[in-house]
């Protein structure tokens, strides 16, 4: 009985997780391409891009991949939920 608990909970993480983190990560990815696309253009154009400058887009990104990490941890514990599960007889 109290692995099917630990497998529902599991499960109910993972998907939980999955889905908060799937829309972060997509837009950090598109914020990277950008953000390099920019820096080719620049480098392009032979302007001087000073990276350690602090940018609304370096912001972004870096909040974007907190709440990726943050649901990736989610499902984590989900993971080890149902891992449990199966070790509990």
């Amino acid at each position: 009985m109290a692995n099917a608990v630990l497998w529902i909970a599991g499960i109910a993480l993972i998907a939980i997780g999955y889905t908060r983190a799937k829309g972060p990560w997509s837009r950090y990815q598109a914020l990277k391409e950008e953000d390099a696309n920019a820096a080719r253009y620049s480098a392009w154009r032979g302007g001087v891009r000073d990276d350690g400058s602090k940018t609304g887009a370096s912001v972004a990104m870096a909040i974007l991949r907190r709440q990726a990490r943050l649901a990736a941890g989610i499902a984590v514990i989900g993971f080890v939920l149902v891992f449990l599960g199966f070790l509990i007889k």
